[in-house]
């Protein structure tokens, strides 16, 4: 498999994790157990909803797993809704554990892989530029995510 698409440094998974629409898996280099989410930002940006996958429609079967406020993961909700993911889950094990090495700046790449599907982290758009593949992220929308190191690589 080509390493195109996985996110290799810290900084670069947080700025995709929190792109906008972002869909990435987590895999486990000691088990390869492997968990799909989906993090979308609320209007303004200011909250990002984190789902997992947990189905055979990989674009809609979705459970809620909790959201991500400023540099805090908050698991679940006050007041939990069927179909939500457990705290105790493994996947939500998973994602915790790696949000609070991304937040501490490591990526933790003897136990973990982060993958992204080829589409922007922001837009969703099928990602075609060997760059664009590399960030996670097309070149407009690396400029509005704020990922201006990233739109070098296209001349911008």
């Amino acid at each position: 498999m080509s390493d195109t698409a996985r996110l290799t440094t810290a900084a670069a998974a947080k700025a995709f994790i929190l792109g906008g629409n972002a869909v990435f898996t987590l895999v486990s280099t000691q088990t390869g157990t492997r968990f799909t989410y989906n993090v979308r930002a609320n209007d303004d940006g200011t909250c990002h909803f984190v789902s997992l996958l947990n189905g055979p429609d990989n674009t809609r079967d979705f459970r809620y797993l909790g959201r991500i406020a400023g540099d805090t993961f908050w698991k679940g909700r006050k007041t939990p809704k069927a179909g939500d993911v457990g705290v105790d889950a493994p996947s939500m094990k998973a994602f915790a554990w790696t949000w609070s090495h991304l937040i501490g700046e490591v990526l933790p790449s003897e136990q973990l892989e982060i993958w992204h599907e080829g589409r922007c982290a922001r837009c969703n758009r099928r990602l075609t530029v060997p760059a664009s593949i590399a960030s996670g992220f097309g070149p407009e929308c690396a400029g509005k995510a704020g990922v201006a190191a990233m739109r070098e690589d296209y001349g911008a």
